[in-house]
């Protein structure tokens, strides 16, 4: 059924109706790495110097996930996405009884996009070659530099070499794969921003992702800032990856590139205001039913997680996400797309007419931030180039049911709300 013809309603006690469930995906957290990284504000562990016991932490997700299947019976799933962390300290054995887990419990649309994120300072090529036979058809690889003074200077435990040696060997084993990039590094130049550029295109990879390197509260990097480049030069560093990108690459979300036909579709389901499982230590979920949307987020410390899972309720926020929050929380994934979305998506996700939005939506247009386009909900370039104000336009009013955000200083790279560990 065409979003436009989905028939939803508000019901006057301002729960939602929704008479048609959007795609569900499942996103699993792994949450620990060979050792955390300075700027990085995800769910990681240094790993234990005894090792990690794959078979307990499995045994507590597929604990998870049982206690989690009430809420999505009958739910088809169309991607998977393996986070962390660093998923590829576990063994292939290890991936393979998770997907197989995953299958018995779950049904997999034949083609469902398989994704797992792993680091070039795991890399071993028969590894690789097991995560692609446990089921995994899209592998991500956090390369983030390829110069080894940036990777010292962002506390990465890779080289250039393991680096390149893991990115051929993504591009021999997978049909689709991603490389990680960062920009605006310590002290970085642009000759070198475009020498990580070259490097990466020399594998051809189907999809890129870049990111502003960002210092985030609560990290190594926020408390002991490095030298970073100034806003006029991060601005021209975006500008060359459009230069050096565009021909081959379509620019589809905020910090995604990627060749027809290889974007990254378990992204693409979050920024569409789609449903998400979260299983794993400290792993986000949305889910959606007929009368509300709900988030929920698990125990983070993997030990804590481990013993809630077993015990059979891993869940430390379980919420109700209040209507008023609605419209934000939609525009905040939409308007990261380039092209935007239908207008009637919103209804179709929210369960909100769009007469919700429409003052908010001119006060946008008026501001040249998105396009005049009644049937699409989609930013303009300065929009883009400015995502945080034109975002601040739909938070909730003062007063309302819901919580009022704080903005980030950030320009093109929001992160208002807790990131499901994407590409």
């Amino acid at each position: 059924m065409p979003a436009s013809a989905t028939p939803i309603r508000l019901h006057s006690s301002r729960r939602v109706q929704l008479d048609n469930l959007p795609p569900l995906s499942v996103y699993v957290h792994i949450p620990w790495c060979l050792r955390k990284c300075p700027y990085c504000d995800f769910n990681s562990h240094n790993l234990p110097a005894d090792g990690v016991d794959e078979n307990a932490y499995l045994t507590a997700l597929e604990a998870d996930l049982d206690a989690s299947l009430p809420l999505v019976w009958g739910r088809r799933v169309v991607t998977v996405f393996i986070g962390g962390g660093t998923p590829s300290l576990f063994s292939g054995a290890a991936i393979d009884r998770l997907l197989s887990s995953l299958r018995a419990r779950l049904p997999l649309i034949a083609d469902a996009e398989v994704t797992m994120e792993a680091n070039p300072g795991t890399f071993e090529r028969a590894r690789f070659a097991d995560y692609r036979a446990a089921g995994v058809n899209r592998l991500s690889l956090g390369i983030q530099s390829f110069s080894d003074a940036k990777l010292k200077a962002l506390g990465r435990v890779h080289d250039r070499a393991q680096a390149c040696a893991a990115a051929e060997a993504a591009a021999e084993l997978f049909e689709t794969f991603n490389l990680d990039l960062m920009y605006a590094l310590p002290e970085q130049t642009l000759p070198e921003l475009r020498a990580d550029l070259t490097q990466a295109l020399a594998f051809s990879p189907p999809h890129l992702s870049c990111y502003h390197l960002t210092l985030e509260p609560n990290t190594l990097f926020a408390r002991f800032p490095p030298p970073v480049p100034d806003e006029d030069q991060a601005a021209a560093m975006q500008d060359l990856l459009g230069e050096m990108l565009g021909d081959s690459y379509r620019n589809y979300e905020v910090s995604a590139w990627a060749r027809p036909g290889h974007q990254a579709q378990h992204n693409l389901n979050y920024w569409m205001f789609g449903d998400y499982l979260g299983i794993g230590a400290g792993a986000h979920g949305k889910l959606s039913f007929p009368d509300r949307i709900v988030r929920q987020a698990k125990y983070k410390h993997p030990r804590r997680y481990m013993e809630t899972a077993l015990a059979g309720n891993a869940c430390e926020i379980d919420e109700v996400v209040q209507p008023t929050d609605l419209p934000f929380e939609f525009m905040l994934n939409a308007l990261r797309l380039t092209e935007g979305v239908d207008t009637a998506l919103f209804q179709e996700r929210t369960g909100l007419l769009p007469a919700v939005i429409r003052v908010k939506l001119r006060q946008a247009v008026e501001r040249g931030l998105m396009v005049d386009d009644p049937a699409r909900l989609q930013p303009t370039p300065l929009g883009r180039a400015f995502l945080n104000d034109l975002l601040e336009i739909f938070l909730p009013e003062e007063g309302g049911e819901g919580h009022r955000p704080e903005p980030s200083p950030r320009v093109s790279t929001v992160n208002w709300v807790d990131r499901p560990e994407l590409d």
